[in-house]
């Protein structure tokens, strides 16, 4: 266990606060007038995605905690296990749903991705910025909608429901970006 000074946070860090695991998304040392200065931060819950805000004082301790990763092919879902292999070793581990959070929304069969440990045991995940989704249910395509029309609901095959352009039908593929759950574009072919 190693204690860092909350001014000497960076991005991508591991900490540990209240017993759980968070990554440091973005830091901003604030000095208002004559207080005493504060870091600003943003954190991911490694188990849940889920983000937040946090305060620290400058002279604040913080447990940083150092985490090993292993390049994981995802292979599937047995209840609400979900099951990988590390590419290297052929090993199989599997996360349940409560630790994976939302990241359940963007997993597709042989997708290859980062899986985090701590101490030896599979703690979460990082997702590749985009994925690439199959949309299974959707409202009919609106006649004369343009592109910058209104949005309309898509069930896609992992079970997330994502805001699309009226022109995109079910069955089409569409690349959705993993850190807001966003529709970016169609995918071709």
């Amino acid at each position: 266990m190693a204690e860092v000074k909350a001014t000497g946070l960076k991005k991508g860090m591991c900490i540990k606060m209240n017993s759980e695991l968070y990554i440091v998304l973005s830091t901003m040392h604030i000095t208002p007038g004559n207080w005493r200065g504060m870091v600003q931060s943003k954190l991911r819950n490694l188990r849940s995605g889920n983000q937040m805000d946090h305060r620290f004082r400058s002279e604040d301790m913080v447990e940083r905690v150092i985490l090993d990763d292993a390049e994981m092919e995802y292979l599937y879902k047995d209840g609400d296990d979900f099951h990988f292999m590390n590419t290297a070793t052929y090993e199989q581990v599997h996360l349940r749903r409560e630790e994976l959070g939302d990241n359940v929304n963007y997993l597709t069969p042989n997708m290859k991705l980062q899986v985090v440990f701590h101490e030896g045991r599979p703690v979460g995940l990082e997702l590749p910025l985009t994925v690439e989704l199959k949309v299974v249910s959707t409202a009919p395509e609106l006649k004369g909608a343009t592109a910058s029309a209104q949005r309309k609901p898509a069930l896609t095959d992992t079970g997330l429901t994502v805001q699309v352009p009226p022109f995109i039908g079910e069955g089409e593929k569409i690349r959705i970006s993993t850190e807001d759950g966003t529709y970016l574009e169609r995918v071709k072919g």
